[in-house]
């Protein structure tokens, strides 16, 4: 993983107005974990593979969405990572 991201060189924090053009249908900074539909790869902690359930933005700060995480990994195919190491697996079949 490390490898991979070593290639990506430096990044930063999109600004606000990067936010509102990348997302224009969701409040800033209120994205839902699902940057398949907005054409951007999902990456997801391995932690969370244990829990029945998540819980994130539904676009804006006022709404939230739970869904189980079967649903999720089975829609939007998330890349499973360590973020604090480890390597990066894929749980698409």
């Amino acid at each position: 993983m490390w490898a991979v991201l070593g290639r990506l060189g430096k990044r930063t924090i999109a600004s606000e107005g990067e936010f509102r053009e990348r997302f224009p249908d969701c409040e800033t900074r209120a994205m839902p974990p699902f940057g398949n539909l907005y054409d951007m790869p999902v990456f997801a902690d391995e932690s969370l593979t244990r829990d029945k359930e998540i819980a994130f933005n539904a676009g804006s700060h006022r709404e939230l969405v739970r869904l189980a995480w079967e649903d999720f990994v089975r829609l939007v195919e998330p890349k499973i990572v360590r973020f604090g190491g480890g390597s990066i697996h894929s749980t698409a079949a």
